[in-house]
């Protein structure tokens, strides 16, 4: 099992002798023993599974049934006295075995790569000294910092805390955060009431702290719980799909090979029962989509390097399918529209002067906030450097998304160095520090009741507002006490406002048409107030932006937002809980959404979203709740994203196309050779080398390009549409085999070996050939293919044209054939490869897609 074992009731015994339990120091191991303990327990991982080594990697490729039963016959025929076949038989396998693995390593340590630029890391202390390492690295023992936005890294025990605050919604299913603090509980106690525990899979809101891991990856409470329900994601639209054609492709092909088993078997008398049932075998492992699992993967690491070059990093490949599918995307405003670089730009007090209190004030609470970093407190500390050496903080009580204030308890000493004055000062969200004001400071040292200035404080509000400018507000209170708590933020004073500032983008408004241009509609979803929503969505482009507030959000019933939120363009003043619910009506309504989400209370969001987009700078709850990183917070690295992944999933579905139209044709070949030849068309070791072959031009259609009109919107998985492609070029693929058949045959009077020469270069060449055809909608002299695909597809025609030439050749099974005859086979794939075009033209006319 990964992780460590846990310790019974380890919250409710004291400090050292948790210490002492799992062999720890309060200044953590040393990185010997850590190591060790790595090795002993695994990594910090809640997939029980290992990483596929290089050898697993490679045993993979031949764990198919119908390899395996081929291998055992081929066996089976050597000890029948056939050793030669055997060898060239188990030869071809192997050295496709060892092609595909290649492809496929190449691919895994690709991403593996671009995952270690975006991997959570855990502040840990080592030998007395603090480091950051990858999370799948903590082990039994270590003392871990936390501070807000971080995930917890495993089952911890508090050694000290301040003003922590830890959601635990995903473990224990509670919507608000808990408190958490030390100290020692009865062993009874239940697991949602463990106030000095903190538990894998939550993430701290708020506060700070210093705990010590018990237990690791699976043997945590949250590792037991996925465990018992095989947690597992839901398979994306990508995935179902890709199943789905799967076993359509497998069905058909087993009821033909059974067909042509049967054929050969009872109709044939010539033809050895084993040698039947390994052409059989042999039809099965050629027709079946057997690289489709490993072309997938080669083609989403190839995108996801070059979404990489993007600065886009993709942490799940298969979410590239739903990133290029977006219709709708979801952001704040804040560093995605705006430059992310928010200013004070003044400090007011009721009266809407300036106020060098209200900024001193402000200044206060901000340079003794300990809580997660925020944009806002880093405005006014940098405003102006003002000095608060007369002032000493006594207490804080944090920042949360429900309350949506901070407050600040700091001794403030008199002239002579008595008469200390202990002042509360509290920042947040305007309406929520009114909602704890009674007065209001009308002039310095004047003091009257709050509704005497209400309405022009509305105003200012409204006013600033409406110029897209961030109003807070601030208040105080004067106290006689050391430790405040929440409940001291009442009959306070209101100060004054705070106005920040923070610019839209330069060229945010051409990307977001280039968005819409791609088919994907934005919507923000932020927690500014409406006035100030409306202002900036309207210096980016939004002539007329529709608003929806999340007043007016909570009145709704599901049924009314999802027949209206496709209509919505802005979401202004939204709790964090209302997020989920936005992004779960979009999807209801028929959207692929995505949200770009990089704080605290962003992790329901991007879960339920069905691609989630985080940025490298984020919290680390947020990364790892997202599908993709982007390095940079800007729309225009998205765009560009968008881009890559959609020419990657233009060109996984080419396979796709390149296996369909190949071997269902092929299936109707085979069938309809087996009714009336008197002997095999094929030898299995011929049908083997042909699957091998015609591999080489697939693997590399990861390189080739996208033509610009595939790209241009969102696309989706189509199975209807990839059967119709199958139907109507598996059948005209067979159409020339069969008029190969004929001139072989009735024109050119060839025998067993010669038909089986002159049919495997036809096939081989036209199903290389056919590729740089059904690659594109257009013609392929107006879509080049890259050179790596029209490369590998020449230099396999010409193998298939030359092996006969060569020692090889008999080994294999083929006469060498006349010029003449090569030069026939070769025009009725010229005349295939016409073809192809001209029904190509005609589909795309038909389907309209």
């Amino acid at each position: 099992m990964t992780g460590s074992q846990p310790l019974e009731a380890f919250w409710s015994v004291p400090d050292a002798d948790v210490l002492e339990a799992v062999s720890a120091t309060p200044q953590g191991l040393s990185p010997a023993e850590a190591r060790r303990r790595l090795t002993q327990f695994g990594p910090n991982s809640l997939k029980a599974e290992k990483s596929a080594t290089a050898v697993g990697l490679f045993l993979k490729q031949f764990t198919s049934p119908l390899v395996l039963l081929l291998l055992i016959a081929a066996i089976l025929s050597a000890f029948l006295g056939d050793v030669t076949d055997m060898a060239i038989i188990l030869l071809i396998v192997l050295t496709s075995g060892v092609l595909s693995f290649f492809q496929e390593r190449g691919a895994v340590n690709a991403v593996a790569k671009l995952l270690a630029i975006v991997e959570v890391t855990v502040a840990v202390t080592r030998d007395g000294k603090a480091e950051d390492i990858p999370l799948e690295e903590i082990v039994r023992g270590d003392v871990v910092e936390l501070n807000a936005g971080d995930v917890i890294p495993g089952d911890c025990r508090l050694l000290s805390s301040k003003d922590l605050y830890v959601d635990e919604a995903a473990l224990t299913g509670e919507t608000y955060p808990e408190e958490k603090q030390v100290g020692t509980l009865p062993a009874d106690t239940a697991l949602g009431q463990r106030t000095n525990t903190l538990y894998m899979g939550t993430h701290v809101v708020s506060g700070n702290a210093q705990a010590l891991v018990v237990a690791t990856g699976m043997a945590t409470e949250f590792g037991k719980v996925s465990q018992r329900l095989t947690h597992r994601r839901p398979e994306t639209e990508f995935e179902q799909g890709v199943r789905r054609f799967g076993s359509l492709l497998m069905e058909l092909t087993l009821v033909m090979v059974l067909a042509i088993f049967a054929i050969n078997t009872f109709l044939r008398h010539d033809v050895k029962v084993l040698d039947s049932f390994m052409f059989a075998l042999a039809i099965a492992v050629g027709l079946t989509p057997q690289l489709l699992p490993a072309i997938i993967t080669i083609n989403l690491a190839h995108g996801a390097r070059q979404m990489a070059e993007q600065k886009v990093i993709v942490k799940r490949l298969v979410s590239i399918e739903d990133f290029g599918s977006m219709t709708v995307l979801c952001s704040d405003k804040t560093g995605t529209l705006t430059e992310g670089k928010v200013t004070l730009r003044s400090a007011l007090d009721v009266n809407g002067q300036d106020s060098e209190r209200v900024l001193t004030y402000a200044y206060l609470n901000s340079v003794y906030e300990t809580g997660f970093s925020n944009p806002i407190d880093e405005a006014i500390r940098s405003f102006r450097d003002l000095d608060s050496s007369a002032y000493e903080k006594l207490d804080e009580v944090p920042y949360d998304f429900l309350r949506k204030r901070l407050s600040i308890l700091v001794c403030h000493e008199g002239p002579t160095g008595a008469d200390a004055q202990r002042v509360l000062i509290t920042k947040g969200a305007l309406q929520n520090v009114l909602e704890v004001c009674t007065d209001a400071e009308t002039a310095p040292g004047t003091v009257g009741s709050l509704a005497s200035v209400q309405r022009q404080v509305d105003d200012h509000f409204a006013q600033l507002s409406s110029e897209g400018c961030r109003v807070l507000g601030l208040a105080y209170r004067n106290l006689d006490a050391d430790v405040v708590t929440k409940a001291d933020e009442t009959r306070m004073t209101f100060l004054g406002l705070l106005v920040f500032f923070d610019p839209p983008k330069a060229d945010v408004g051409r990307t977001i048409v280039e968005l819409a241009q791609l088919g994907i509609s934005l919507k923000i979803i932020t927690g500014d107030n409406p006035l100030v929503a409306t202002s900036v969505s309207r210096q980016v482009g939004m002539a007329d932006p529709v608003v929806l507030s999340g007043a007016q959000l909570r009145m709704m019933g599901d049924a009314a937002l999802w027949g209206r939120v496709g209509q919505v363009d802005v979401f202004a003043e939204i709790e964090p809980n209302q997020k989920e619910r936005i992004i779960l009506a979009l999807r209801k309504a028929g959207h692929i959404v995505g949200y770009i989400g990089d704080g605290i209370n962003d992790a329901s969001a991007l879960h339920a979203a069905d691609v989630g987009l985080s940025v490298e700078s984020g919290v680390d709850v947020a990364k790892n709740a997202a599908d993709i990183v982007l390095l940079e917070h800007s729309l225009e690295v998205l765009v560009h994203g968008v881009r890559a992944g959609r020419a990657t999933f233009a060109n996984t579905l080419k396979y796709v196309f390149m296996a369909t139209s190949a071997n269902f044709g092929n299936m109707f070949s085979m069938a309809g050779a087996s009714l009336f030849l008197r002997f095999l068309p094929l030898l299995p070791k011929q049908i083997l080398l042909t699957n091998l072959l015609t591999d080489f031009p697939e693997m590399t259609i990861a390189t080739d390009g996208v033509d610009p009109e595939l790209v241009d919107k969102p696309r989706r998985w189509n199975l209807r549409f990839i059967r119709d492609f199958m139907i109507v070029f598996g059948l005209l693929s067979s159409v020339f085999d069969y008029m190969t058949f004929g001139v072989l045959i009735l024109l050119l009077h060839a025998s067993p070996e010669q038909f089986r020469s002159g049919w495997f270069l036809e096939s081989v060449a036209s199903a290389a050939l056919v590729v740089l055809v059904i690659r594109t909608r257009r013609t392929v002299f107006r879509s080049m293919p890259s050179k790596p695909l029209l490369f590998a597809t020449l230099a396999c025609v010409a193998a298939a044209a030359l092996l006969p030439l060569t020692p090889l050749g008999p080994l294999l099974g083929f006469a060498v054939l006349p010029i003449g005859w090569t030069g026939l086979m070769l025009a009725i794939v010229a005349l295939y490869v016409a073809a192809a075009e001209i029904a190509k033209a005609r589909f795309y006319q038909r389907t309209h897609l």
